[in-house]
């Protein structure tokens, strides 16, 4: 490339090298700029970078000089904060539906946005291999094409697979392609959900997007519009346990005091409660009722006990009976 041509990238090379090479802690002298430069072929004289160092600034960067280091520049702020480079890094570390590959790009790119410095001290936090995480590399193509879905008004189609255990994909219903209307994806106990419409069950219904292979858009225009229209999703999360479909009810359920945060940090503060005796008190909850939700009725064993409706302390029992039937000698 010719040298005038390099030296119309002069701004932005000074403007990548301080992203790259300074922060709070580091600065860059004006000789280190000028050599940098002309490592570019990039001409510069000290006059000129200052002019340069003004148009940055003039352009919205935030450019200091710094005395504590012998007049270096260095770009004081950034779009990101470093504790908040810091949160994202842990969200992907620690998110299971992202692979461990897709996991070391995503982070090196967040890297990008401290200098090297702060990258380099991040990178030795970082603790990817061994924990656990989805080895399916379609989930971005996934969220991808259910946008557009959703954006175009169409259905989607795609296969729904299981794990075996030789750890083999394992087609549902025999390889059976799953059509359905798209609406939202959320998150819930760290994974990765599509909620959509299926016509056929006229429900809505939940798919793990790291399980969802061959997906494709349908040329049919979506379903169930009326059934997302009004859904509150705050509420909505509080009812069900685990994205696990189920008829919804109201339980009241029977507590000890000491649950009583419990019960809250689930259904949020504006759950019904009243005290029952000194000891307990009484939940009123709407609940998505499946067998997450006795699984986790389960977790809090004998301090909690469905006082109603009959029916799901009935189902309550026969779960809590077919489980016991296993271990009976």
């Amino acid at each position: 490339m010719p040298k005038s041509e390099n030296q119309k990238q002069k701004l932005l090379h000074i403007a990548q090298y301080l992203m790259e090479n300074t922060d709070e802690k580091h600065a860059v002298s004006t000789p280190q700029l000028i050599e940098y430069l002309n490592s570019q072929g990039i001409k510069a004289e000290r006059k000129s970078i200052y002019n340069d160092i003004d148009t940055l600034n003039d352009f919205g960067m935030d450019i200091i000089r710094s005395e504590e280091h012998r007049g270096g520049y260095m770009l004081a702020s950034r779009p990101f904060e470093l504790a908040e480079v810091k949160l994202l890094v842990d969200l992907v570390q620690s998110s299971k539906f992202i692979t461990e590959k897709k996991s070391r790009e995503l982070i090196t790119k967040l890297e990008t946005l401290t200098s090297k410095y702060d990258a380099k001290a991040m990178r030795r936090q970082v603790e990817i291999i061994g924990r656990s995480k989805t080895l399916n590399e379609t989930i971005y193509y996934n969220v991808d094409m259910v946008h557009t879905a959703i954006s175009q008004n169409v259905k989607i189609r795609f296969h729904y697979f299981d794990w075996d255990v030789n750890k083999k994909m394992q087609l549902r219903h025999d390889g059976t392609w799953y059509e359905v209307s798209p609406w939202r994806l959320t998150w819930d106990d760290e994974n990765y959900y599509l909620m959509a419409f299926d016509e056929k069950a006229n429900e809505i219904r939940f798919y793990r997007v790291d399980k969802i292979v061959d997906i494709a858009l349908s040329q049919e225009a979506r379903e169930g519009k009326e059934s997302f229209e009004h859904l509150d999703m705050a509420e909505f999360s509080k009812k069900t346990f685990g994205m696990f479909a189920g008829e919804e009810k109201t339980v009241r359920l029977r507590c000890e005091n000491s649950l009583t945060g419990v019960i809250i940090d689930t259904f949020g503060t504006d759950i019904a409660l009243r005290p029952d005796g000194d000891n307990h008190f009484i939940a009123r909850a709407e609940v998505v009722v499946s067998s997450q939700f006795f699984g986790w009725l389960a977790g809090l064993g004998p301090r909690v006990e469905i006082i109603s409706p009959d029916e799901v302390r009935s189902e309550y029992i026969a779960y809590l009976t077919n489980i016991m039937s296993r271990y009976e000698i």
